[in-house]
């Protein structure tokens, strides 16, 4: 029998806010590194996963939702950022729903095509589908009209079709070396992590009440000699009323907040973490390019 060789590169996943791709990412990497809420913009930066196995290593890279509105210089960033993404990798996967083809859906296909890369599309959330089948006219529909290599229904969810799904992708990557170390799973820091999972908290915990327009500054990250992480948190947010609900009555809410991020932080890290967070108002941040600047955004 002949070897199998190993095949290695770059996979970015794309799509409307909210269709699962952090998610996905996620469970193909096996570790959250990429935070998920119900939010729309969850995810603002670029983000590598890397996946290594016996016989491939893919590199998946999480882009920010893309979308057609671009009123502050947040979501010019955002949609610079996914849109950059997409250039130099050597496959698109492009994520929507199984309830079907939107004009949001087509405007990310159209940034897609730009790239000149090979896509395949996924129907994402087919456990919400009565029947499985149901999906199969919007397939043909779309392979009609849209030029995708494959298309294919999976859910993160349920872990359908994943399994087959990785297979597919490692068929379309070129045979060539590993270029991370076989236990790396994000060209992220701890830092940018630490500041990530205080964010997804904020948003689910807060859920509507809570604008999107809310930043995590970690302003300290050190290791003492018992290997007890010590973090400082900043939430940036623009009003003093956003202020006082981040907060809560008595310092329930932030205290809430910050115990769940250190729980995951614990996971994630694997040792003991002593977080520390503060609320403060940068009032029109997500308009101020230099303000963004020092967040860790760049236009």
């Amino acid at each position: 029998m002949v070897k199998k060789q190993f095949v290695s590169g770059f996979v970015a996943i794309a799509g409307r806010p909210n269709v699962g791709k952090s998610s996905l990412l996620n469970y193909f990497v096996g570790h959250k590194i990429s935070i998920i809420s119900r939010r729309p913009q969850t995810t603002r930066n670029r983000l590598l996963g890397i996946c290594t196995s016996d016989d491939s290593q893919i590199v998946f890279v999480d882009t920010p939702g893309i979308h057609a509105s671009e009123g502050k210089v947040l979501n010019r960033v955002i949609n610079k950022t996914a849109t950059g993404s997409l250039e130099g990798v050597d496959l698109i996967l492009m994520m929507i729903t199984a309830s079907g083809w939107t004009k949001d859906d087509e405007y990310v296909y159209q940034k897609v095509k730009a790239t000149g890369v090979d896509a395949m599309l996924l129907l994402n959330k087919t456990d919400v589908l009565k029947n499985k089948d149901q999906i199969l006219p919007t397939i043909s529909e779309i392979a009609e009209t849209h030029d995708f290599r494959e298309i294919i229904p999976i859910s993160v969810k349920s872990r359908y079709n994943l399994d087959s799904l990785q297979k597919t992708i490692e068929d379309a990557l070129p045979e060539g070396p590993a270029g991370f170390p076989e236990d790396q799973i994000t060209d992220r820091s701890q830092r940018f992590l630490a500041g990530e999972l205080v964010r997804e908290k904020l948003f689910w915990h807060l859920g509507e009440e809570l604008p999107y327009i809310s930043a995590v500054e970690i302003s300290r990250f050190e290791m003492d000699k018992n290997d007890v992480a010590h973090i400082d948190a900043t939430i940036w947010v623009e009003k003093p009323g956003q202020k006082a609900i981040v907060i809560g009555k008595g310092g329930l809410s932030l205290k809430n907040i910050g115990t769940k991020a250190r729980l995951e932080m614990e996971r994630l890290f694997q040792c003991r973490v002593h977080l520390e967070c503060w609320v403060k108002v940068r009032k029109g941040w997500t308009n101020d390019a230099a303000i963004m600047r020092s967040l860790g955004y760049d236009e």
